[in-house]
């Protein structure tokens, strides 16, 4: 290995990893259950409706301080049919969706912990970050799915991906010398209204889907509901972003070095 490549690679490992005993690599790996508030769901901040899990690597910076790359999937959905207000039920939509988030995240806890090491055996924690996630809903009428981006349902186009914004607290334990338990609620605001197909109001012409064996005369994906409500009648509510959220519980894993890289 050449001198260059020598001092490139050790000013890597120790920028990244940190000078020896105060840094720590660490995987971990969550399961649980997904959930959202938006326009189907527009009150209810605790309500999951689908499974989720998830994996990171995590550089635990100091007992107090990490950073990490997180990737979590889950699975939410939405119906009117079971909403206690009148007015959704009257309007009928449905909707459900996978997720697939990608999120810097920041983890700072409250005592001095971390699996490999710190005088704590367990802490509280906070983290907030940024990330991207990627959507699609879907609603089923009549037996028949849809994929409502494609119908521009309120008559406009919206991407399938959007920035979020976690933020959530938790608690970790020490199970063994490297070995961790934690739990987590975390929420992400969204920065876009349509995780959900809805967010804005009831198009000028109505949106009917093509005719199939389910559906000779088609389906009304703008209004389901068969009321007829007229264009420019609010169909969604004045919340500009959708939330998601996930509930975990996980196990992580911790490799602890006392120096960078010899050579």
């Amino acid at each position: 290995m050449g001198f260059k490549k020598i001092v490139f690679s050790a000013v890597l490992c120790c920028v990244f990893s940190g000078a020896a005993l105060a840094q720590t690599t660490e995987l971990g790996i969550n399961a649980g259950a997904a959930g959202y508030i938006g326009d189907i769901n527009p009150s209810n901040l605790f309500k999951p409706s689908g499974v989720a899990f998830g994996a990171y690597v995590k550089r635990n910076l100091d007992p107090y301080w990490a950073i990490g790359i997180h990737y979590n999937y889950g699975k939410i959905k939405g119906y009117d049919a079971n909403s206690d207000d009148a007015s959704l039920r009257t309007r009928n939509l449905n909707f459900s969706t996978s997720l697939n988030e990608l999120s810097v995240q920041v983890d700072f806890n409250f005592l001095e912990y971390f699996s490999g090491g710190g005088i704590k055996n367990f802490t509280p924690y906070m983290f907030a970050g940024i990330g991207g996630v990627l959507f699609n809903p879907k609603a089923k009428y009549n037996g028949e799915t849809f994929e409502l981006r494609y119908y521009e349902t309120e008559g406009k186009k919206y991407k399938n991906y959007a920035f979020s914004i976690p933020y959530g607290v938790g608690m970790k334990y020490r199970i063994g010398e490297r070995l961790g338990l934690f739990t987590q609620l975390g929420y992400r605001t969204a920065k876009t209204d349509y995780l959900d197909d809805v967010g804005d109001r009831y198009p000028a012409v109505p949106v009917i889907s093509d005719p199939s064996r389910q559906n000779p005369n088609g389906v009304n994906l703008s209004d389901p509901s068969g009321k007829n409500f007229p264009g420019g009648v609010q169909r969604g509510n004045f919340v500009k972003n959708d939330t998601y959220f996930f509930v975990h519980i996980g196990l992580s894993y911790t490799f602890t070095s006392d120096k960078c890289y010899s050579f």
